[in-house]
């Protein structure tokens, strides 16, 4: 480690020791911000401590999950793990997870998708998982083709690196196209028919060679699924590892994987509901599985996994029960309106969009939304929150929901009035609205599970 590079750790230490000890706040991005000033060279001199090298996940949706997983799986192996388990996942947020340690084995990183561009020259994985390509956050990150062209740039620039993607999202297997050889590639999928009802919006319709509309023998939601180009010209992957006896319920998923490093198969279970989770875990397998982890040590490593962050996390409120979770995009809000359909009780939901810079300004995604689902559901109570309410109220009214509007969870539980204790609240927000709604629920209530 070079002069400049050891007074650049020491300034990032000590920016993190004071953010934490004096000013009680979160040090997962200023320290590394602090550093790469007085030496941008950083990432690269500390990911060279690591003993094991370091694994990288990235997606549109999944991110903090599958990466927060994969780090517990691989700690739970007996391996010495950094990991930005709070999501600041561009380079200043990397640079500061890997400040705090010295003779680690593994770092697991989850990185933005357009800052993998700057991260993987310097961090040099010799993973990156990528779990799912949607459309998010157009003002920023623009359409889908230009994401696709960041993570293969970023990728060619690390030759070392090899691709772990999903294999079912043809956008996924159009970035390993995008390769032309430059990187090993694997892929994870699942691998039948899961007869489950399907949003109506998929992300991506045609070949990634051709431009021909893609036929799917099936598909499980969005774009993903078992998919071929009529041409011949482009198709789904060979899968390295299958997902089959998928069970998914309100009460979590269960489905055996079978592929590289495990012996016959194996059956996964988790609290955590949604055809979603079954991607995001099986990604964190196939992880886990190239770090050298079994999967017996795995499955210990989900079992005593909590959701954090406010992911999926579940909150008691006066007896009420409150569901908190993240959706940004188009996908993850019809997947979290597939979660709360198959709650059979009746139900109320809060519905939290903003527009900050780390949401993005242009909220249109939200008429791809098909929140006309939730007309089938005559006991929903609904109400809408967040600075782009008025738009959500809007849209609601197109899809023939009222919708008051409420200024926070409490006020939204408010307005529930009477309703019965037995009727739980979804909470569905946007990036920046999360850690508020978070914050709220953990004053005003208590953590379940």
């Amino acid at each position: 480690m070079t002069l400049r590079s050891s007074v650049a750790r020491a300034a990032g230490r000590a920016t993190a020791w004071g953010l934490r000890s004096v000013l009680h706040r979160s040090a997962s991005q200023l320290p590394g911000r602090v550093g790469l000033a007085i030496d941008p060279n950083l990432l690269s001199e500390l990911s060279a401590k690591l003993s094991d090298g370091a694994i990288v996940v990235c997606g549109t949706n999944g991110k903090t999950t599958t990466n927060n997983v994969l780090a517990a799986a691989v700690e739970e192996s007996g391996a010495t793990v950094l990991c930005n388990r709070a999501g600041a996942n561009m380079e200043p947020g990397v640079t500061a997870a890997l400040l705090p340690g010295r003779g680690a084995d593994w770092a697991v990183m989850e990185a933005d998708e357009l800052s993998c561009v700057r991260i993987l020259p310097a961090l040099k994985p010799r993973y990156l998982v990528l779990l799912n390509l949607f459309r998010d956050q157009l003002d920023r990150a623009g359409e889908i083709d230009r994401v696709q062209d960041s993570i293969a740039r970023a990728l060619a620039s690390s030759p070392g690196t090899t691709l772990v993607a999903c294999g079912d999202d043809p956008l996924c297997a159009g970035v390993a196209e995008r390769l032309h050889g430059s990187n090993p590639c694997l892929f994870f999928g699942i691998d039948e028919v899961l007869g489950l009802p399907t949003d109506r919006v998929p992300e991506a319709r045609f070949c990634q060679v051709c431009g021909a509309e893609l036929d799917y023998a099936y598909r499980h939601y969005a774009q993903l699924g078992d998919f071929a180009c009529p041409n011949g010209d482009f198709s789904r992957p060979e899968l390295a590892w299958r997902a089959t006896g998928v069970e998914v319920g309100r009460e979590g998923v269960a489905f055996d994987v079978s592929g590289r490093g495990i012996d016959g198969s194996v059956r996964v279970h988790a609290g955590f509901g949604g055809v979603y989770m079954v991607y995001n875990l099986l990604a964190a397998l196939a992880g886990a599985v190239l770090c050298g982890v079994d999967p017996a040590t795995f499955q210990r490593a989900l079992d005593g996994y909590r959701p954090e962050n406010g992911r999926l996390q579940h909150f008691s409120v006066d007896g009420r029960e409150v569901v908190l979770n993240l959706a940004k995009n188009p996908t993850g809000f019809n997947q979290n309106i597939s979660l709360m359909l198959a709650d059979p009780r009746p139900k109320a939901a809060f519905f939290v969009v903003n527009d900050d810079y780390n949401d993005g300004k242009d909220i249109s995604w939200i008429w791809d939304v098909d929140f006309e689902r939730l007309g089938a559901e005559e006991a929903l109570s609904l109400v809408v929150g967040g600075h782009r309410a008025n738009d959500l109220q809007v849209r609601m009214k197109y899809a023939g929901l009222p919708a008051p509007i409420a200024l926070t969870v409490a006020d939204a539980l408010a307005a529930l009035g009477d309703l019965p204790e037995g009727r739980p609240l979804y909470v569905l927000t946007n990036y920046s609205a999360l850690w508020p709604a978070k914050a709220e629920l953990e004053r005003i209530g208590e953590r379940r599970g």
